[in-house]
């Protein structure tokens, strides 16, 4: 657990987090968002309630005092209050809101169903803001063909590697990072990746995925590894440690930038997250994929997070249908 969480934290929050992360299998980045969100939460009904001066910043509002007995003072309208509150004061949108709500609710259900400290449930009935379903942005075939073509330099190999499966694959940023040279099995041409909450899958690489593999390995820089724990990283920074997410985002949108899809300095919206929505975009409308199949190859527990990929297929067949030249042309009126 971070360090943070222990020195910000009170007891029953620390217990809190430790039990996502360590039980349920949440990814850090969850517990983070948790710990964010709920700080944010019990920050406000200091104030809310008194405890603190009300013109005190947020920011300098301490919880590691928080104990049992306040929690028990919590009632649904204090919380309904904290979600007005997000919306007036702090302008959050509809995704910032869900999060908050999420992280109060899991919270709550864990002293009440798991430990029994609480003899009721005040975010029972809470309402997640409704989120609106966005498409995701993705490279069209030609793009992502003009990507692989626009990668040169000392590094290319390397780079040529990483964008291939990214956009073969589907993989996230973060599985790509953690791969290690005996998560690669040739002879089954498939690949061990861990996703969120260290859930294992197996993917399987294709001609253009091992191609690229193994004209990178003789270049990978063996000798200069630093430390051994990264010994077994497939891919090495400049700097001969595994490489790190921060690079791997810089250097895709470099490349980005390259094909006029965004700048180093600024963004248009595609991101090495956009090469994983294009792999899932491709697979689905030119190889036909099944829908279930896709699910497993991009990790996702449930098929409804899959199934944009359906919807997003449907907008592009409307649109094909609105322009065609005689979309417009009307019946004639006796």
């Amino acid at each position: 657990m971070k360090k943070q969480y222990l020195d910000e934290s009170f007891e029953l929050l620390q217990q809190f987090l430790s039990y996502m992360q360590n039980v349920k299998g949440r990814s850090e980045n969850t517990v983070n968002e948790y710990f964010i969100s709920l700080r944010t939460f019990f920050r406000y009904m200091k104030k809310h309630k008194g405890i603190v001066d009300e013109n005190i910043e947020e920011e300098k509002i301490a919880i590691d005092d928080i104990d049992l007995d306040f929690i028990k003072t919590i009632s649904f309208n204090d919380i309904s209050y904290f979600m007005n509150y997000c919306i007036s004061t702090r302008n959050n949108g509809a995704a910032a809101r869900a999060r908050k709500s999420c992280a109060i609710r899991v919270f709550f259900n864990f002293l009440y169903q798991k430990l029994n400290l609480i003899d009721h449930d005040p975010s029972k009935g809470l309402d997640t803001p409704k989120l609106s379903k966005k498409l995701p942005k993705f490279l069209s075939l030609e793009q992502s063909i003009e990507l692989l073509n626009t990668i040169d330099g000392k590094y290319k190999e390397r780079d040529y590697c990483i964008l291939t499966l990214f956009l073969n694959c589907g993989m996230r940023l973060s599985e790509l990072v953690g791969i290690n040279l005996t998560d690669i099995n040739y002879e089954e041409k498939t690949l061990r990746l861990f996703g969120k909450g260290s859930k294992e899958r197996i993917v399987y690489l294709n001609e253009a995925c091992i191609s690229a593999i193994k004209d990178y390995l003789p270049l990978r820089p063996n000798g200069s590894i630093k430390s051994s724990k990264d010994k077994n990283a497939l891919f090495i920074s400049r700097n001969g440690n595994r490489i790190s997410p921060k690079t791997v985002q810089w250097l895709v949108k470099k490349y980005l930038s390259e094909i006029g899809l965004t700048s180093p300095n600024g963004s248009t919206g595609y991101s090495v997250h956009k090469l994983r929505h294009t792999a899932a975009t491709l697979m689905y409308q030119h190889g036909n994929v099944d829908i279930r199949i896709l699910k497993d190859i991009l990790g996702h527990e449930s098929l409804s997070t899959t199934e944009i990929y359906t919807h997003l297929s449907s907008t592009q067949m409307e649109k094909a249908a609105e322009s065609n030249p005689l979309a417009k042309v009307k019946k004639r009126k006796d």
